[in-house]
């Protein structure tokens, strides 16, 4: 008996212990996978994590009222994100991040510029935004061309937030003024400086002068060329007459008192002390998402134009606004992207941003916020509308150095309205300059 009693109870604890032993391993196999899901899913909200993001940004204060109310609302449906802004103006903006890139501390979610995206993502500071699409960011309601904007080789390495064009945007009880009853679709050269010449005999600014950067490549494609090579590797024209031509109008234009010397410009206080915005003034060319800004800053109405010259078409380019990158050293990139999903495509949030960042590039967010925007951001959607119907493809973005580009432009164009230079050896001056920074 004593015996049978023994194997019966060893034959129990080795039933016990396989039980027991089974018991492991499911708990194992359970464990691997919450652990899996865990680090596959990052989604904060699943997990429960506490999760910090920094954002930043640049931009004029109603920019960062709107941006701060956006994000209030994405931590109130995502109770367990913090996200910490921080923003400046653009000058400040490019030289406090510089120092963070070199440290490797850039923020999570960085606005980046065309001018920049080249530089930061072949760098290497920057995440493909390729693996979140159609995971944390929807963009089945995105055309593909919208979203190519951000692309550099084979990454995406910038989210486009907005859809813009050039335009001239003019105060049509000045237009008047002046003896000219509207600006025509297209006009030439000539015909812009005869309205400008009207402007100065009547006592007023016709413009503001030209971003030297923004108009020269405008002009440069209405000719057949463009201000880079396609590959980045070099200034995109040969012959330097197209620089001597452009920028003989825009001297042309300070000499004759149409547009004001930089001088002038540079002792205003800010933009709402400009002349046009003063009702001293015709227009200004700029971007297509500052025409809101414009009017509310002054008490007249303005209306929009196209830019001058032949082959509008040619010269005239949706461009992404600006974008939202993220940081290759971030550690919350899927938070980051979900983020952005939630800028793009949230109809709610969008009631806050209302195109200032662009004309919105979710076609279902378009039609849900038509009915909320103002009279003034109806025509800036209405003027982007026919911006794309009349204009060709933007290109591949700025190469890397073309922040640099931009200020050695920009200086140069200024001695030439002081008549410090001739066009015709700056144009030689620029090429000298540009080369070197592009690496030729």
């Amino acid at each position: 008996m004593k015996k049978s009693l023994l194997i019966l109870l060893g034959i129990i604890m080795i039933l016990l212990l396989a039980a027991c032993s089974g018991d492991d391993s499911s708990e194992d196999t359970g464990g691997d996978t919450d652990d899996t899901s865990e680090e596959t899913d990052s989604d904060s909200e699943a997990s429960g994590d506490e999760v910090t993001v920094r954002i930043a940004w640049w931009g004029s204060q109603p920019r960062h009222d709107y941006t701060l109310e956006v994000i209030e609302l994405y931590e109130e449906q995502n109770p367990n994100v913090s996200i910490e802004p921080e923003y400046a103006s653009w000058d400040d903006y490019w030289q406090k991040l510089s120092p963070q890139a070199a440290a490797n501390e850039l923020p999570d979610i960085i606005q980046m510029d065309l001018s920049y995206i080249s530089q930061y993502a072949e760098n290497g500071q920057l995440a493909d935004l390729e693996q979140f699409l159609g995971n944390e960011i929807d963009d089945s309601n995105i055309a593909e061309n919208t979203i190519e904007g951000g692309r550099i080789n084979d990454g995406l390495y910038g989210f486009n937030l907005g859809s813009n064009a050039l335009s001239f945007q003019y105060n049509p009880e000045v237009l008047a003024e002046i003896g000219v009853d509207e600006i025509p679709d297209t006009y030439s050269w000539d015909e812009y400086q005869s309205m400008a010449q009207q402007a100065a005999d009547a006592g007023y600014f016709f413009d503001n002068g030209m971003q030297a950067d923004v108009f020269f490549n405008y002009y440069l494609r209405q000719n057949g060329a463009r201000l880079y090579a396609e590959d980045g590797s070099g200034l995109g024209y040969d012959d330097d007459q197209l620089f001597i031509d452009f920028f003989t109008i825009l001297q042309e234009q300070v000499d004759m008192e149409a547009t004001p010397t930089p001088d002038y410009l540079a002792q205003l206080a800010g933009p709402e002390d400009d002349p046009v915005v003063e009702g001293e003034g015709v227009g200004i060319f700029q971007w297509s998402n500052q025409f809101v800004g414009l009017e509310d800053m002054s008490e007249h109405t303005f209306a929009f134009g196209t830019p001058p010259g032949e082959n509008l078409e040619d010269g005239l380019f949706l461009k992404p606004s600006m974008y939202f990158s993220i940081s290759e050293n971030s550690e919350q990139k899927e938070v980051a992207a979900d983020f952005i999903d939630f800028w793009v495509n949230d109809v709610e949030a969008n009631k806050l941003i209302l195109g200032d960042r662009g004309v919105p590039v979710s076609s279902v967010v378009q039609e849900e916020i038509a009915d909320d925007v103002s009279e003034a951001q109806q025509a800036v959607f209405d003027y982007v509308a026919w911006a794309e119907e009349n204009s060709t493809p933007m290109g591949a973005p700025d190469p890397a150095g073309a922040g640099e580009i931009i200020e050695q432009l920009t200086n140069i164009s200024e001695q030439i309205s002081y008549g410090e230079i001739s066009p015709e050896d700056a144009a030689e001056h620029f090429r000298t300059q540009a080369e070197s920074i592009l690496g030729n």
